[in-house]
């Protein structure tokens, strides 16, 4: 029977590795060797986490080594970032403190450890009050010193590959997190491989059963995919060789969360996924530290394939001449196999690929000259002027102007981080990197606020275009203004980056402010004309009258004259008051609030009866959702979950729990903002109910397909259709059909069976 110290003894021997192995990989790295600092902040990490074990049963020192590791070997820091890596849960959880570190390590560790303390417990804490907050600390800890977020990705990267550990509710908020706002700061920081792993961790967590069959399929065709890689590459082997070229060639196979991401957005099946494959050539330049020579070694190298094999017309990117914001360089074509497979290729030096491995860490290993005196390469890395510092002073330009709701907050710097960019030309035939899909308002603000808020459309291509109208790469955009051009809520519907958005609801709620103070004057007039004080309970009787949820939204309706006011109210609100005496006793006054159920933040209304027992939750055990309790819960009504599809409960601040998908854009939303909330759930209905369920329709118009449509679904399956609408225009139609279906089964049945109908060209389940 193993012993305390036979287990000392096993624990000893496995940290002891795990330091090593960072010591090595340290030693490794091109960075200044201070091993000394780096071993004195092990022994005292080591020692503050002294008998403390994580969940998973090791010793906790283990996650410090771990990050560390991650820092150093996959990012590619320095001591400074190891040893803030190594003591950054010392403060939060310990009794030492910051100045302690400070008088031990010097103020930049202590600094770091600081800014990291700041944003512990993932990006919120536990009460959803300070998760806006928290995330803009991080935000702004970022912008004093990269190594910051950079150390928190390599904590939560960490974190998500030993998820395992976590009861199922927490797998969903953390996976959910990291999904909704690592994943992405990991790609606008450069980290390409890294947020590949936070992506494809957080699907396997969220949505096991869908991870294993899309990795099974993988598998299925790897060695057909590795099979046409050989054969693709050897006919550019001998051309590359030929021009004496010393290079790698690495074949890449698409990422199970890229697969499905892609299944999801473009309504195909997996076999309709043609870029599986993705061929990256790496290469050393014929010319050593000369990076135009470099530049030019890829586009020979591009010709050399394009000769080799016939090009995508439409597949060819060139960010070799102007990079990605987040430092990304190569060229990217595509090509058409002699089997008759397209497959993307990737061109990239030896310094491109460590950019886009490593993101802007890289970018400190070849800068031209190290930082003076004793500090290490990583420490110089808040002087370099770079695209990175542009989007950090975007970054400060929205915590100059924060968004009132955590989730709206959330929400616009989510646009800052995750957006595919494209080149727009200014009339003076400036480049301009504006992110994809973005519209001319959006143009308009990146310039300048004056141009955005006076903004009437714009001169694109010297033609006109609207103010809505989306912009494509190598559009030149001349901005067009007037006097009279106002900011309208509509705007916020033709805003794509988190700039524009932000000023325009700033100015909207500027406006808003302005309107609720007439809309209060005219209320105040309206009172002392009919001889009432204005108390809040009449305001509250008012808001009931005119069937508003605030007082704020009916000063609003008043300001900008939706509601005007009538002698008649005076009635209104007597009977208002009448029925709250009646309800609550004698002793209420004339005028009284009313009660009004609160919009929950999923967006349903419906609110608890009186009679309703409080439900009792058990947060460790996945919520039964089954034929007896089914009426007890809400179910989203934007995503519509059914019987088969993979869903979590929230529980609200009314103690309602509302069931979504768990990839519906709400749920995603909620495991970021207010994760403690997230309860696990699994559906037992026993196929003894039916829900409602939406299939989409797109073909070929003829006569009778209708009547095969509704055949397939009522004669085959003996469904009945709720509602069926149908569109048709140039011998194309398009439609929706409500089914009543047991679970998902049933709707993959019936999808099946409809693409066999002849015309039918699309089918999709939506909600």
């Amino acid at each position: 029977m193993e012993t305390e110290k036979d287990q000392a003894r096993k624990d000893d021997a496995m940290v002891q590795t795990a330091y090593q192995h960072l010591i090595d990989t340290y030693l490794a790295s091109p960075h200044r060797k201070k091993v000394e600092l780096i071993n004195k902040a092990f022994n005292f990490a080591r020692k503050a986490h002294e008998g403390v074990r994580r969940l998973s049963g090791e010793p906790y020192i283990m996650h410090p080594l771990a990050v560390a590791q991650i820092a150093c070997g996959e990012i590619g820091l320095g001591s400074t970032s190891i040893c803030a890596a190594l003591l950054h849960d010392v403060v939060e959880d310990t009794e030492f403190t910051v100045a302690d570190l400070e008088n031990i390590f010097g103020p930049k560790i202590a600094q770091i450890v600081d800014g990291l303390t700041k944003i512990s417990g993932g990006i919120f804490g536990d009460k959803a009050s300070a998760q806006a907050e928290s995330f803009r600390k991080l935000l702004l800890t970022m912008s004093d010193d990269i190594r910051v977020i950079l150390i928190k990705i390599s904590d939560r990267l960490h974190n998500m590959r030993t998820l395992g550990s976590q009861p199922k509710h927490k797998q969903y908020k953390i996976a959910g997190e990291t999904l909704y706002i690592y994943a992405p700061l990991a790609y606008r920081l450069g980290l390409n491989r890294i947020k590949e792993e936070l992506e494809d961790l957080s699907f396997q967590y969220e949505q096991p059963e869908v991870h294993d069959q899309i990795c099974q399929q993988i598998d299925a065709i790897r060695p057909a995919l590795e099979n046409a890689y050989e054969k693709f590459i050897i006919p550019i082997r001998e051309k590359l060789d030929a021009q004496g070229y010393h290079y790698e060639i690495k074949a890449r196979i698409k990422r199970p969360y890229s697969v499905w991401s892609k299944m999801q957005h473009k309504h195909v099946a997996f076999n309709e996924i043609y870029d599986l494959l993705a061929v990256r050539i790496i290469f050393d330049p014929l010319v050593p530290d000369n990076e135009e020579k470099e530049q030019d070694d890829c586009f020979r190298i591009y010709r050399i394939c394009t000769k080799t094999y016939k090009a995508h017309p439409d597949r060819f990117r060139d960010w070799i001449s102007n990079p990605k914001s987040n430092g990304y360089q190569a060229l990217h074509t595509t090509l058409m196999s002699e089997q008759g497979r397209w497959v993307e290729v990737q061109i990239r030096s030896r310094r491109m690929d460590d950019m886009a491995e490593h993101g802007f860490a890289a970018h400190w290993k070849y800068k031209e000259k190290e930082a003076d005196g004793d500090e290490e390469l990583d420490d110089s890395i808040t002087t370099k002027e770079s695209e990175l510092e542009k989007w950090v002073g975007t970054i400060k330009e929205l915590l100059d102007d924060p968004q009132p709701s955590a989730m709206d907050f959330l929400s616009t710097i989510k646009l800052n981080l995750y957006a595919s960019e494209i080149l727009v030309i200014t009339p003076k035939g400036e480049f301009k990197t504006m992110p994809a899909d973005c519209t001319v308002l959006d143009f308009a603000f990146s310039i300048h606020t004056f141009l955005g808020t006076h903004c009437m459309g714009a001169k694109v291509n010297h033609q006109l275009e609207p103010i809505n109208y989306r912009l494509k790469s190598g559009d030149q955009v001349e901005i067009l203004t007037g006097a009279t051009a106002r900011v309208e809520p509509s705007w916020l519907d033709y805003t794509t980056t988190a700039k524009a958005r932000n000023k325009v609801e700033a100015y909207l709620r500027r406006m808003n402010r302005e309107q609720q103070k007439r809309g209060e004057e005219l209320v105040e007039t309206w009172c002392e004309q009919h001889e009432l004080e204005m108390t809040s309970q009449l305001i509250d009787c008012l808001c009931k009258v005119y069937d508003r949820n605030s007082r704020d939204s009916l000063f609003q309706q008043l300001g900008a004259g939706t509601i005007v006011l009538t002698d008649d109210d005076v009635e209104n609100i007597q009977k208002v008051a009448k029925g709250e005496r009646q309800k609550k006793g004698k002793g209420w006054k004339r005028l009284i609030p009313f009660w009004k159920p609160k919009e929950a933040t999923d967006g349903s209304t419906a609110a608890p009866t009186a009679n309703d027992e409080p439900m009792k939750i058990d947060r460790k055990k996945p919520i039964v959702l089954n034929e007896e309790n089914l009426s007890r819960f809400t179910i989203c009504p934007q995503c519509h979950p059914i019987p088969g599809d993979q869903v979590l409960g929230y529980l609200d601040d009314q103690n309602r729990v509302i069931i979504h998908k768990r990839k519906c854009p709400i749920a995603d939303q909620l495991k970021t903002s207010d994760g403690n909330h997230i309860l696990a759930a699994e559906w037992d209905t026993h196929r003894l109910l039916h829900f409602a369920a939406t299939i989409h329709i797109e073909g070929i118009d003829r006569v009778g397909i209708l009547r095969s449509l509704t055949d397939v679904i009522t004669q085959q399956f003996n469904v009945n259709v709720h509602r069926l609408t149908i569109d048709t225009r140039d011998g194309l139609f398009q439609g929706d059909i409500e089914l009543s279906v047991h679970d998902t089964e049933d709707v993959e049945t019936i999808i099946k069976n409809l693409k066999s109908i002849d015309g039918l060209e699309e089918v999709t389940r939506i909600s």
